[in-house]
């Protein structure tokens, strides 16, 4: 029986002590999308959080982000040149110092790098269509800038090995451009990267090979490589794929690859399509290939959360339960899952290294997506950060 304790051993040979992984989540932290002191004090933090720690989504291309952004100090990270290495090390070794792994989440934003275009950018799609809710003009790539991009997933990673961590995550959830491309709504192409669903997934596919070369050619052998799926993609009519659909991209990523896991990126690790009684993580599961382990996360927080979800997958994804409680993994290796804190209060908010742009966020979400002791951070953000803060 699974164990949330047990040590893991990815099928490059990276041991983890604890089935836990620390999903990544922007933290608005950057400043010119370089890591400031906020975000190293906060991944400092988080050393004993999970057995890995995968780090917030980092853009690959100049024009891959930020996305998600309100300020120019509350930017997404970057890493498309050298100048974000110095920032991007000290996140690696304040995170590897307790023995844990440093993973990078590697990213090209697509149409959601809306702060590129406020930035004097170009925001880069498959197709140029129009998308109701977008009110910033889009780029359709080129054949050749779709090369580029594919060539900057490799660069990226190159400079993720250089700076220290220990594996790289390819970043092909949450409608960013590896999604964009594998889904029939967003791409509308009729050439190599387009058109029936084995063109749709050829991006994936070039990107992951760029990857496996580069991590072959520079990584140790243990070296850490992921790759993050939303399992269906539907809103209302617009469907741009199902399930069915990405179990096949699943298959052939595991059957070409030797990825060490596979993270799909849920709201509810218990969640089923409408057409099955087995959940989207046991379906996509059915369809990994070879020793690749699966990782999920979903609303997953309480120990008793954690033990059930090991029914469903190799490696837990825990998010959010780690803003509130940064020794997570820690507390449950020494048997004092207890006092794992379950909401923000005045007392642990200062050992929580939160940056002053993730508080704003988190102190504004809509109310039903609040977490507990928001009160708390409320309180903090008028106090500490300014009143203006909360509508920048």
């Amino acid at each position: 029986m699974k164990k949330v304790t047990d040590k893991v051993t990815f099928c490059h040979g990276a041991t983890i002590d604890t089935r836990l992984i620390q999903t990544p989540m922007l933290t608005n932290s950057g400043k010119d999308e370089k890591a400031t002191q906020d975000t190293i004090d906060y991944y400092n933090s988080r050393s004993q959080s999970a057995g890995a720690v995968i780090v917030e989504y980092t853009s690959v291309s100049p024009n891959g982000g930020p996305s998600r952004s309100w300020a120019r100090n509350r930017e997404q990270l970057a890493i498309y040149n050298d100048d974000f290495k110095p920032g991007l090390a000290k996140i690696a070794k304040a995170l590897k110092k307790d023995g844990n792994k440093a993973i990078l989440q590697l990213v090209h934003s697509g149409r959601e790098a809306k702060y590129r275009h406020t930035l004097g950018g170009q925001v880069e799609v498959p197709s140029d269509i129009d998308f109701p809710w977008i009110d910033y003009p889009l780029h359709e790539l080129t054949e050749d800038e779709v090369w580029q991009i594919v060539k900057d997933f490799g660069a990226a990673t190159k400079r993720a090995i250089d700076c220290g961590f220990d594996g790289v995550e390819i970043h092909g959830a949450n409608h960013y451009l590896l999604q964009e491309f594998f889904s029939k709504y967003s791409n509308r192409r009729t050439d190599y990267w387009g058109g029936s669903l084995k063109k749709r997934m050829n991006f994936a596919k070039e990107v992951s090979k760029e990857v496996m070369a580069v991590v072959k050619d520079y990584a140790p052998k243990d070296f850490i490589v992921g790759y993050r799926i939303s399992p269906e993609e539907i809103h209302g009519e617009n469907v741009g794929y199902t399930w069915h659909e990405s179990t096949q991209l699943v298959d052939m990523l595991t059957t070409n690859f030797d990825f060490d896991y596979i993270h799909l990126s849920l709201l509810d690790y218990k969640q089923k399509p409408t057409d099955s009684n087995k959940t989207l993580a046991e379906l996509l599961g059915e369809h990994i290939n070879g020793e690749t382990l699966e990782v999920v996360a979903g609303g997953i927080r309480t120990e008793e959360q954690m033990e059930d979800a090991l029914n469903y997958m190799d490696l837990i994804g825990i998010g959010r339960a780690t803003l509130m409680d940064n020794h997570i993994a820690k507390k449950i290796k020494e048997n004092k899952g207890e006092e794992i804190y379950h909401c923000f209060t005045d007392e642990t908010l200062k050992e929580l290294h939160l940056p002053a742009g993730l508080i704003t966020f988190l102190a504004n979400l809509p109310e039903n997506m609040k977490l507990p002791g928001t009160d708390v951070l409320l309180k903090h953000v008028e106090t500490k950060l300014g009143y203006a803060e909360t509508h920048e």
